[in-house]
C-alpha cells in the first residue's frame, strides 16, 4: 500500500483574482465584543438576501453567493526565502512538484493562500502556514481591490491566524456551530486554488475529529531543547475539491455558515485526490478572540500525557477498556494532579461526552483558557470517577515538566505509563512501567528498546512512574544507565549504556 501524504494548501503565486462588488454596510459595534457577538449585530440589522432557487435543498446558490463576496487571495511575499519556515516547508513543496523551483533563485519568494472576512472592520482569518514569517502580505479583495494586511496573531498548534486590512464595511461569512455539523451533510469550499479566480466546489462531510498529523510536529526551539506537543487536531473531513491555494479559505454549509477553515489535503501528488481537512470553526472562535484581545492564544491544560486506546493498546497497557485516553503521566502541580488524576488512569467522558480519541478531548480544551473549569471521568481500578480540573496556564506546565523532559523524554527518547495489575500477575512482578512511545534517535531507538517493553528497575531501583525512571538516572554516578525487564513477547531483558544529564 502506498503511503498518502498530507500536505497544506498553500500555493506558488500566480493566476487572476475575482471580479465582485460590494455593499458597504455600517455597524455599531462596543468595544469588547467577541467576533461572534460582532456577527450577531451585523446579521440582525443585515439578514442576507434570499436567492431565487430551483433545485429545493440540494441548491447551492443562496450559500455560494452569501460567501463569495467576503472570501478573498492573499500573497505572501518573502525577502529572504532562506529562511522563511512557511516559505520552505509548504511553497517549495509544491513547487517542486509543479515544476517552478526556478523562481527561488530570482529575487523574493512569493506564496498564495485564501482567507475569510469574518468582521465588516477588516478581520480575516486564514492558516498560520499561509502568512508565517512573510515579511508582506496583500489581500485581494473579489471587487480586485489590494490592500496590505497586518498579521494580528499567529497559531502554529491550531494552523492559525488572524490578519486585518484598514477599513470598513467589508461583506463577511457569518459563523456557524461546527458541533452540529453531521456525517454525510453537504458543505462547499470556497477559496483561490492555484490562484484562480474565487473558485466553488461542493461536497459531503467525510468525517470529523481527524487526526492526521501534521501539526503534531514540534521542532527543537533555538536552545536546541525539545518543546511540549501541543497542537491541537480534529479536522472536519471533506471530499469537496480544494487544491493549492485553498488554504485558509472556507468550508460552509448549504446555508453559507463557515463551519471550518480549509487547511490541508490528503495526497500522493500535492494535488486533490479525495479529502480535504478543515480546522472546526468553534475551535477557531475562541483562538481568534484570543488574537484580537491578546495578540496570542492563551491556552488551559489539564495537565497530563495519554495514549489513546484502541483494541491493541489496551492489550498492551493490559486493560479491558478500548476507548477512551490512557494517562501515562501526570504534571506535578497542574489541574488534573491537583484534582487527583493518576498515572493509568482512563479518560472515558469529557463534560459527559464519550471520548474515542485523543482529538475528542484536545478539541474540547482547546476552546478553554487558564482558569476554566471542566468536567472529566474516569476509569480508575474498573471504578468510575468524576472530577472537576480547573485548567493552568502554559508556562505553569512547562516549568513543571521541564526537568523530567530534559533527561528521561530529550535523552531516553521514549514516554511511560504504570503497569496494570494485569501485566504485574502476568510477570509475576510488583511494580514497573511500561514503554509507551519511542521516538527515533534517542537512546531507546538506538538500542532497539521497543514500545511495550516492560521495565521494572533502572540502576537497581524498581520503577513505578515517569519521576522514579528520572531518580534513578539522576542518582548514578558514573553516567551509566541499567534497565531490567520484559521485551514485548515476554522474554527477560537488561540493557546498560550510557547518557549525558
Amino acid at each position: 500500500m502506498k503511503k498518502i501524504g498530507v500536505t497544506f494548501l498553500a500555493a506558488c503565486l500566480g493566476g487572476a483574482v475575482a471580479v465582485g462588488s460590494y455593499k458597504l454596510i455600517e455597524n455599531k459595534y462596543q468595544d469588547g465584543m467577541s467576533f461572534e457577538e460582532k456577527q450577531k449585530v451585523h446579521f440582525t440589522n443585515n439578514p442576507m438576501p434570499a436567492v431565487n432557487s430551483s433545485t429545493g435543498d440540494l441548491d447551492f446558490t443562496q450559500a455560494a453567493a452569501a460567501v463569495t463576496p467576503a472570501v478573498v487571495h492573499i500573497k505572501t511575499t518573502y525577502n529572504n526565502p532562506g529562511t522563511s519556515g512557511g516559505r520552505d516547508q509548504m511553497q517549495d513543496m509544491f513547487e517542486d512538484f509543479f515544476g517552478g523551483g526556478g523562481r527561488r533563485s530570482r529575487g523574493p519568494a512569493m506564496g498564495s493562500g485564501s482567507g475569510v472576512i469574518i468582521s465588516t472592520d477588516g478581520y480575516i482569518v486564514t492558516n498560520n502556514h499561509v502568512v508565517d514569517k512573510a515579511d508582506k502580505i496583500d489581500v485581494i479583495l473579489p471587487d480586485k481591490r489590494s490592500l496590505v494586511a497586518k498579521v494580528i496573531g499567529r497559531d502554529a498548534n491550531t494552523d492559525l491566524a488572524l490578519i486585518k486590512i484598514e477599513g470598513s464595511g467589508y461583506p463577511i461569512v457569518k459563523l456557524g456551530n461546527s458541533d452540529d455539523v453531521r456525517i454525510g451533510e453537504w458543505v462547499l469550499a470556497v477559496g483561490y486554488p492555484f490562484a484562480l479566480n474565487t473558485t466553488v466546489t461542493a461536497g459531503i462531510v467525510s468525517a470529523k475529529g481527524r487526526q492526521i498529523g501534521i501539526l503534531d510536529n514540534a521542532e527543537p526551539a533555538e536552545n536546541g531543547e525539545p518543546q511540549a506537543r501541543t497542537a491541537i487536531e480534529s479536522f472536519i473531513q471533506t471530499d469537496a475539491a480544494i487544491n493549492r491555494g485553498n488554504s485558509g479559505g472556507a468550508l460552509v454549509n448549504t446555508r453559507g455558515e463557515l463551519i471550518g477553515v480549509n487547511a490541508a489535503i490528503a495526497s500522493q501528488s500535492g494535488n486533490y485526490e479525495g479529502y480535504g481537512f478543515a480546522i472546526p470553526i468553534n475551535l477557531a472562535k475562541k483562538v481568534l478572540d484570543d488574537f484580537k484581545s491578546f495578540g496570542s492564544v492563551r491556552r488551559g491544560f489539564i495537565g497530563v500525557n495519554f495514549t489513546g486506546l484502541d483494541a491493541e493498546q489496551a492489550k498492551r497497557f493490559g486493560v479491558n477498556e478500548i476507548n477512551g485516553l490512557y494517562v501515562n503521566g501526570v504534571v506535578p502541580g497542574g489541574g488534573a494532579a491537583q484534582a487527583g488524576l493518576k498515572e493509568g488512569d482512563i479518560i472515558i467522558k469529557v463534560e459527559g461526552k464519550q471520548i474515542y480519541d485523543p482529538s475528542d478531548l484536545q478539541e474540547r480544551i482547546g476552546r478553554l483558557g487558564p482558569g476554566d473549569k471542566v468536567n472529566l471521568t474516569y476509569l480508575r481500578d474498573g471504578k468510575e470517577y468524576g472530577k472537576t480540573v480547573t485548567l493552568k496556564g502554559e508556562d505553569s506546565i512547562k516549568s513543571n515538566d521541564t526537568r523530567t523532559a530534559s533527561v528521561v523524554t530529550k535523552n531516553l527518547g521514549a514516554s511511560f505509563a504504570p503497569v496494570s495489575d494485569v501485566l504485574k500477575k502476568k510477570y509475576n512482578i510488583g511494580s514497573g512501567v511500561i514503554v509507551t512511545s519511542v521516538q527515533q534517535g534517542g537512546y531507546f531507538d538506538q538500542i532497539e528498546v521497543a514500545q511495550g517493553t516492560v521495565i521494572t528497575t533502572v540502576n537497581g531501583q524498581s520503577v513505578n512512574k515517569t519521576q522514579d525512571i528520572e531518580t534513578a538516572i539522576t542518582s548514578s554516578k558514573n553516567n551509566m544507565v541499567t534497565i531490567s525487564g520484559f521485551t514485548p513477547d515476554g522474554g527477560s531483558m537488561k540493557y546498560q549504556f550510557p547518557i549525558r544529564r
